[in-house]
């Protein structure tokens, strides 16, 4: 049985309107791998690129900005433009804070 308390969190996650967003933005293709891709500096598609490259892990260039606009619509990154047809993202404090969260998580769940 859920503890007392957690049920309202969980219907709260999923209710509201902010934290739903996030939730549903967190569960598609490689937002997770996007947002540590800011958390770590590289916002640009090139340097995202070759870093998942250099580790033999994939990245659309699609892929890679459809969940940036989508970070950025939720306010956890925001672009700056390097030229007319080019872009760069950057970590905003709380981007910072889930992506913080997230390494957490997944180090609780290491062997």
């Amino acid at each position: 049985m859920v503890k007392s308390g957690e049920e309202e969190k969980i219907t709260r996650i999923l209710t509201d309107p902010k934290l739903s967003a996030i939730k549903a933005m967190l569960e598609k293709d490689h937002a997770i791998d996007c947002l540590f891709l800011l958390y770590m500096k590289r916002g640009k598609w090139k340097e995202a690129k070759d870093y998942m490259r250099s580790h033999k892990l994939t990245l659309s260039d699609g892929t890679f900005r459809a969940r940036m606009i989508e970070i950025e619509q939720l306010g956890l990154a925001k672009s700056e433009r390097i030229d007319p047809l080019k872009k760069r993202y950057l970590i905003t404090k709380e981007g910072e804070k889930i992506a913080k969260l997230l390494i957490d998580l997944f180090e609780q769940m290491r062997p």
